[in-house]
């Protein structure tokens, strides 16, 4: 764990720093800055999610969560992740006790190299489950495409966000040093004409 817990820290401190130019405006909170202040959760646990994850992908395994050491954690919020390759992190915010996610984060950093078309392609796979996996009604090529449109939208952007329905999605582009693909909950509320409505 020792060995690949200081990349997992860069990934996610690039995360963090990705979303600075959000916090000088909204101010979230600063623990996990890109993460909507007062944010729900999913209702599915981190084990919950992985166990169904790793059944319908299983080309694209995902490993066991572990708390991030040195995190800077808060009584209601801590942060996990996983290494699927040298370049390739999955990583989390989850409800603390609960373990119910709050955020669920693909980060891809990139090869130079004859390797880096095959660990881009695998990073996008990733990404794409990841969103489908939030997104059930979405088929594979269907959250292929919408990843696509995403990426698209938020290339060259440090920071792009999306919301669908109870669901955002936040790309963070850093061109050359990674790139980030986010799941988060939101919480919906009724509109000024249907909540006056008789």
């Amino acid at each position: 764990m020792k060995r690949w817990t200081h990349p997992i820290l860069l990934c996610l401190t690039m995360l963090i720093a990705s979303f600075s130019l959000l916090a000088n405006d909204a101010s979230p909170p600063a623990t996990a800055p890109y993460l909507l202040q007062g944010a729900p959760s999913f209702d599915q646990s981190i084990s919950q999610f992985r166990e169904t994850f790793n059944k319908d992908n299983p080309t694209l395994a995902l490993g066991e969560f572990r708390a991030i050491d040195g995190a800077k954690d808060t009584p209601t919020l801590t942060r996990a992740a996983s290494k699927i390759n040298e370049n390739l992190y999955a990583s989390t915010a989850l409800e603390r006790g609960t373990l119910k996610i709050k955020s669920m984060q693909i980060t891809w950093l990139p090869i130079q190299g004859p390797e880096q078309k095959a660990a881009k392609a695998k990073a996008l796979e990733y990404m794409s489950a990841i969103l489908r996996a939030f997104t059930p009604i979405l088929t594979k090529v269907q959250s292929q495409q919408k990843l696509q449109k995403l990426l698209t939208a938020g290339k060259n952007k440090r920071y792009y966000a999306e919301t669908d329905g109870a669901i955002r999605y936040v790309v963070a582009d850093h061109g050359e040093k990674g790139l980030t693909f986010a799941v988060e909950p939101i919480k919906l509320a009724l509109s000024d004409t249907l909540g006056g409505a008789n």
